[in-house]
């Protein structure tokens, strides 16, 4: 397969990976605040969405059974059901039959992202982590446009319920189109068969490796911290376009839409930087832009109501953010075995979800208690422990570059 080939499939795959987290993190909390539904009970909707974390306890089955392909059409194709029962119920009532269906979308939409990982680091060659990255983000984020911004203006425009009918729709057609990927199996180590190779092997081998490697919880502190201040920043975003008296439909073309794009331009030249500079030298020099960008925000909610300081504040932090991610992404994929693919990346990936759960769940009382300026700010200074990390890190990310360039 030619590596043109390859990054159809990154972009398809990550774009179906990317609409329903959307949903699920830009488009139901605007729904939900829309509803009078309280900043804290907007922020613990991080904790429903923990089988984003939790995922690591499960990805051993999808390395062990089945095809990544089937896993990944399946789950997409489970992803209708909870869709549609939010389009008859109303956010305006936190009963347990939507949380049930909120958290039934998220297990299977973190399921379906354990299979995607995996086929993805079975698919690509070292060399094309960089470029493919760039397109994986990018691919991803135009599905946030869909998710967080086109629909989240659409619901201005014809309703909630009809665009929680429509994005069953899109689930439905990416599962069809995930149905036809390249037949991916799991890669077997030292040549084993299905059959020599047992269930305790696909559980403890791939954390084994991970846990014997020197500095393994110096690099798991990184994992953990380099993403903070943006996934503390995140869940407010949203509330706060309402807050500032910001329409359904401005909310989903400006951080909904625009916003997105910025992120994906900001993907693409990450992972162009990524690809030259190393992962090493990509993650600190942009890891800190991603930093500074949310004293923009902060910036904005300290001042007076501007529109054209919020339409800033979005440009520039989505940018940033898509800066910080390539390499962010590269790195987790590169120290990852490709036989246990799907259980390591979930680990790791359930290490910075852990960050996105709790601090998302503390965001909104955060903010009812600080005020949106004073927490927009915290986030800045709770993105620099990752730093300190960063000499265990360069030991792992292994980059030949780093010693041929300054």
């Amino acid at each position: 397969m030619t590596t043109r080939q390859k990054l159809f499939w990154v972009a398809a795959l990550y774009f179906a990976e990317g609409f329903p987290f959307g949903l699920f993190m830009d488009a139901i909390p605007v729904y939900f605040r829309f509803q009078g539904v309280s900043l804290t009970e907007i922020g613990l909707l991080s904790l429903v969405g923990l089988p984003w974390t939790l995922k690591f306890v499960w990805a051993p089955a999808v390395d062990y059974w089945g095809s990544r392909r089937t896993w990944i059409w399946t789950c997409q194709a489970l992803m209708i059901l909870p869709l549609l029962g939010l389009a008859v119920i109303t956010g305006a009532d936190f009963t347990w039959t939507l949380w049930a269906i909120l958290g039934g979308l998220a297990l299977f939409s973190a399921t379906q992202d354990i299979a995607i990982d995996a086929y993805s680091i079975e698919l690509l060659d070292r060399k094309e982590l960089g470029p493919a990255n760039g397109v994986r983000v990018t691919a991803y984020r135009v599905a946030l446009i869909g998710a967080g911004g086109v629909f989240v203006a659409a619901a201005g425009l014809f309703g909630w319920p009809a665009v929680f009918v429509a994005a069953a729709v899109m689930m439905a057609m990416v599962s069809v189109l995930s149905s036809r990927a390249p037949s991916g199996g799991v890669i077997k180590p030292h040549g084993e068969t299905d059959q020599s190779r047992s269930l305790q092997d696909a559980v403890f081998q791939p954390l084994w490796q991970f846990l014997t490697r020197p500095g393994i919880l110096a690099v798991a502190a990184f994992v953990l911290t380099f993403k903070l201040g943006d996934m503390s920043l995140g869940p407010m975003i949203k509330p706060f376009w309402v807050d500032r008296q910001f329409t359904p439909v401005q909310i989903g073309l400006v951080p909904g839409t625009l916003g997105v794009a910025a992120t994906i331009g900001g993907a693409l030249l990450g992972g162009a930087f990524t690809g030259r500079w190393g992962i090493f030298r990509a993650l600190w020099v942009l890891g800190i832009l991603q930093a500074a960008s949310n004293l923009v925000y902060a910036a904005a909610a300290a001042l007076p109501p501007s529109t054209p300081l919020m339409y800033a504040a979005s440009a520039i932090e989505s940018f940033c953010g898509g800066l910080g991610t390539a390499p962010f992404l590269a790195f987790l994929m590169s120290i990852c075995d490709k036989a246990h693919a799907a259980t390591q990346y979930a680990l790791l990936s359930a290490l910075f979800g852990l960050t996105r759960a709790l601090s998302g769940a503390f965001s909104g009382v955060a903010t009812e208690s600080m005020g949106y300026a004073a927490y927009f700010t915290a986030t800045f200074f709770l993105a620099w422990p990752a730093f300190l990390l960063l000499p265990w890190v360069k030991r792992w990310a292994g980059d030949e570059r780093e010693g041929q360039r300054s």
